[in-house]
């Protein structure tokens, strides 16, 4: 499988957790932590769920993956995410030390590239746009279906 294969896995299963969200009623955002080629790690919102402002999806994810792997580092994982972290996320992010985030949809109003570019580890790397259309689409179906 090339890279952009496995990405596009990934991110399906992320959409996946995303639609779970829906389902409850939140904000279709979902993220899975992936180390080794397996999933460690999987979250998705659960905000109004838990009337928690920190109950991203991320958060959910990266709490799965340190507690599957056993420490709070995860210097080996990749995490999925359908839409760019928040500036929160991206400092939990950036304190679990992951290698690699892989987003779906920017989000040019709250995400954290609006605040600042260095918030993850200095050795972590990104990649954007994986199935952005599929991403984007679930989020804008969401706020549509409030509005209607």
């Amino acid at each position: 499988m090339t890279q952009q294969e496995i990405d596009e896995k990934f991110m399906r299963l992320a959409l996946s957790e995303a639609r779970k969200a829906q389902a409850q009623g939140e904000v279709p955002i979902g993220a899975v932590v992936v180390a080794d080629g397996a999933i460690v790690g999987r979250g998705h919102n659960l905000v109004e769920t838990l009337d928690d402002p920190t109950a991203h999806a991320e958060m959910q994810a990266l709490t799965a993956a340190a507690s599957t792997l056993g420490g709070k580092y995860l210097q080996k994982c990749t995490l999925y995410v359908t839409v760019e972290p928040c500036i929160m996320c991206a400092g939990a992010i950036g304190w679990a030390q992951i290698a690699r985030v892989v987003w779906g949809a920017d989000d040019p109003k709250r995400g954290y590239r609006c605040y600042s570019e260095q918030v993850f580890h200095p050795k972590t790397t990104t990649a954007s746009g994986i199935l952005a259309e599929d991403c984007s689409a679930l989020i804008k179906e969401f706020f549509a279906a409030l509005r209607a």
